[in-house]
């Protein structure tokens, strides 16, 4: 079965917009993990919109031995004031997984992945460190993508297919192109050798569309839309929907 894991990054936008510890988001992961979620995701940024650091480090403890851990985020933001830096924070807290994002402070969300081949020589080294470390490596990467030589020669294991236009195409109507695009870049990175993952505006309205399609999925990452369906059904009943749908 996919994956599923849970991106708690509103959880942490909701209790900063007070300023305080609620809601917690320790006890938001152990609901999920409880509701039977497979991993639990987080995305630190420079500028500490939502999760931190001290989340990356509370969060390791709490799911460690219980779920698989993906930390993601940009691996060339320099370190500012508490946040030390992806790179830093994978040596510190171990995770399962670290998927490399291509944003900047101006993004308000991830909206593209890598150029494979400009980026490659630059991410050589990280991946290198990162795979030291025990973490796998994933790479956010846009559907349409075709070549995967220079993901596997630096040696990342996944590609994380961003998700966002195939999304906006199901709202509106029709997902047939932006389907397709995904489904033949799982295909060639799967041929390259490479596990295929997708995130990003996933919901119960497109997921099963796009699981159904894409043969071998190994996970999918959601935070926004399923926080946002948990206000009305509740977290644990939400993250049980989304794993039906994945079954």
């Amino acid at each position: 079965m996919t994956l599923l894991s849970v991106n708690l990054n509103k959880i942490a936008v909701l209790r900063n917009s007070r300023g305080d510890a609620e809601p917690d988001i320790i006890r938001a992961a152990q609901t999920c993990i409880e509701a039977g979620c497979g991993g639990i995701t987080v995305h630190p940024r420079p500028d500490q919109r939502h999760v931190r650091p001290d989340d990356v480090r509370a969060l390791a403890v709490a799911v460690r031995g219980r779920v698989e851990y993906n930390i993601e985020g940009n691996p060339f933001a320099a370190p500012r004031g508490s946040y030390p830096g992806l790179i830093e924070l994978a040596r510190e807290v171990r995770p399962t997984q670290v998927t490399l994002v291509p944003d900047s402070d101006g993004q308000l969300t991830s909206d593209h992945g890598f150029d494979l081949e400009r980026d490659a020589e630059r991410l050589r080294p990280l991946v290198a460190e990162l795979r030291t470390l025990g973490c796998r490596v994933s790479l956010f990467v846009d559907a349409g993508i075709v070549d995967f030589a220079h993901a596997v020669a630096i040696g990342a294991e996944r590609v994380e297919i961003y998700t966002g236009p195939f999304a906006q195409a199901f709202a509106d109507g029709d997902a047939r192109s932006e389907l397709a695009r995904c489904v033949d870049t799982a295909r060639r990175a799967q041929q390259a050798g490479l596990a295929v993952n997708a995130g990003h505006d996933l919901s119960q309205a497109n997921l099963g569309t796009l699981r159904a399609a894409i043969p071998g999925l190994a996970e999918v990452s959601i935070g926004h839309a399923l926080i946002g369906e948990a206000l009305y059904d509740g977290l644990a009943n939400t993250v049980r929907s989304y794993l039906q749908i994945l079954s």
